[in-house]
């Protein structure tokens, strides 16, 4: 296992009683390097979604408790927030959620001279994505191998 996946698992499992004692629940967390600095950020939700005083109340026990288990040798940058309106689906129990609801996908190249499609999320399986698009020839089904999306994210729909 990679030292970055250790660290997030690490993260998550320190997180999982915190959020919960807090009404919320962990949407994702992720230890990246941006430019020189690393960031382990800490996506939470909950049904109603959250506000600043749950980030607030959920990074101030998460830090000691991070400071207490001294588990990432590197400085890094602690960040607790909302995944977002646009939040990126990663995970099974993402996908899972936000079947039926329309997603944007964003591939590495070129699919039939588009690399941005968006239409209703179907399906998915541990290799594929499949999304409903309507365009001028009518309705059709569209599978993506997962390894030439770059993201699938919810629309932002005002």
């Amino acid at each position: 296992m990679a030292k970055k996946d250790s660290y997030e698992e690490r993260a998550e499992a320190l997180l999982a009683p915190i959020v919960e004692e807090n009404g919320c629940e962990i949407y994702d967390v992720e230890y990246v390097k941006e430019g020189s600095e690393w960031y382990l950020r800490a996506y939470i939700d909950k049904p109603d979604g959250v506000n600043i005083n749950d980030c607030e109340n959920v990074s101030r026990v998460f830090s000691a408790k991070l400071d207490e288990e001294d588990f990432i040798p590197d400085a890094y940058i602690l960040e607790v927030s909302s995944p977002g309106l646009g939040r990126a689906l990663k995970k099974d129990r993402h996908f899972e959620k936000s079947l039926g609801d329309e997603v944007e996908v964003k591939t590495y190249k070129p699919i039939e001279r588009q690399k941005e499609f968006i239409g209703i999320l179907k399906a998915y399986d541990k290799d594929t994505v499949t999304i409903e698009i309507k365009n001028n020839s009518g309705i059709k089904d569209m599978v993506f191998a997962k390894s030439d999306i770059a993201i699938i994210r919810l629309t932002l729909d005002f």
